[in-house]
């Protein structure tokens, strides 16, 4: 989805991966991150949203919860905080000591971990969509003596959602809702949000708005409408340069960049876009089975329209077809059309969600300047892996 891409915005990083990995110093299903790419992009994004008054939060699940990179983001870029789609991010990533701002959204704290959250990790706010759970939020707040903000979120019969992340209150029960939330001690509604805002257009080629953000800007009508001063009118999903201005032109307070840090926004696979790509995945030829090649995995996604890599061999990059036939099985292996050296490296660039894989997390400095060198090594969820696990080389 993106070589092409990675091709032209970042050939150094490509040098740099294949350099490191003849050195035995990156093993295959690694992704691999230039991370002063990845911080210029951050950096001008938050110089445009500084420019448009948006607050953003960074969201780290799309390059593994990487602790390192999370940690940059607020001391250099100057971010509002970090986002964590569950609680074993805001775990993971508070025991960091990093500044955890929205937990939530996608997945809401277990009954049992609200009071650690509340007490210990204290977010800027929780995302809540039901009553027992703001109930259950006021119960740990009280009891820890602290108030503590919550987001609504509401949808319409219109709205789009995501399989598996049908959340909500209805609309309709807006009134209803806020009445009880307003009646539970040490609680307040600091905000409306809502999922996903915006989306990529494939026939318009651009990042518009969705029906949910038609949602948000109601509810947050209707909440001021009740005399509720929302804080945070948080618009996540696509949130890059491209998008900022239109959160700006209706009402938005806050983002939540993701997939925009490392470049792997859906219109860089169109057109060239201010956030450059800074991430692709490292394999290396596995086995051979007919007529193919076979290659390590473990990093596949599957919305992540995979469909070339680049194989390294003979002192060239040739690109290649690579499939994954089969989405119910398990990506032990990518297949590689043709035969191709036992042990040839294999670079590939296409969404992906790090966190949901196996994939080693690689950072690197100095790509430009043709002196790369690794900063970490992690899981894909964020844990540092020693040196010494690496390799032998």
């Amino acid at each position: 989805m993106f070589l092409h891409a990675l091709e032209k915005q970042n050939p150094d990083l490509i040098t740099a991966a294949l350099r490191l990995f003849k050195q035995g110093q990156i093993l295959p299903d690694s992704t691999v991150i230039d991370v002063d790419q990845f911080l210029a992009n951050a950096q001008q994004m938050r110089r445009v949203a500084n420019e448009l008054g948006i607050k953003l939060y960074a969201m780290t699940k799309q390059f593994g919860r990487n602790p390192k990179l999370a940690k940059l983001l607020i001391e250099q870029c100057d971010f509002d905080g970090i986002v964590c789609v569950d609680f074993k991010e805001a775990r993971t990533l508070a025991a960091q000591g990093l500044p955890i701002a929205n937990v939530g959204h996608l997945v809401q704290p277990p009954s049992h971990f609200v009071p650690t959250l509340v007490a210990a990790i204290k977010p800027q706010v929780i995302t809540v969509y039901s009553l027992e759970k703001a109930r259950q939020i006021s119960e740990a707040a009280y009891n820890a003596k602290v108030t503590q903000g919550l987001l609504l979120k509401f949808y319409h019969s219109r709205d789009q959602l995501y399989v598996n992340q049908e959340s909500g209150f209805a609309i309709e029960d807006l009134k209803q809702v806020v009445a009880e939330i307003q009646a539970m001690p040490n609680v307040y509604i600091a905000g409306v949000t809502h999922f996903p805002c915006f989306l990529f257009n494939q026939t318009s080629q651009k990042t518009e708005p969705t029906p949910n953000l038609t949602t948000l800007l109601e509810a947050k009508l209707a909440l001021q409408a009740l005399g509720v001063n929302c804080e945070q009118v948080n618009a996540p999903s696509a949130t890059c340069i491209e998008t900022l201005p239109l959160l700006a032109k209706y009402g938005c307070t806050h983002g939540e960049p993701g997939h925009a840090l490392t470049g792997t926004i859906p219109g860089n696979a169109v057109s060239p876009q201010a956030e450059k790509i800074a991430m692709l995945y490292l394999s290396e030829i596995s086995h051979h089975y007919g007529a193919d090649s076979y290659c390590f995995a473990g990093g596949y996604y599957r919305r992540g329209a995979l469909e070339h890599g680049l194989v390294h061999y003979r002192g060239q990059n040739e690109r290649v077809r690579v499939y994954n036939d089969d989405h119910d099985s398990i990506d032990y292996h990518l297949r590689v059309a043709g035969h191709y050296p036992i042990g040839s490296p294999v670079i590939m660039a296409y969404r992906t969600q790090v966190f949901v894989t196996r994939s080693d997390v690689v950072l690197l400095r100095g790509v430009a300047q043709g002196q790369p060198k690794i900063i970490g090594r992690f899981d894909a969820l964020g844990n540092r892996i020693d040196q010494t696990e690496v390799c032998d080389g």
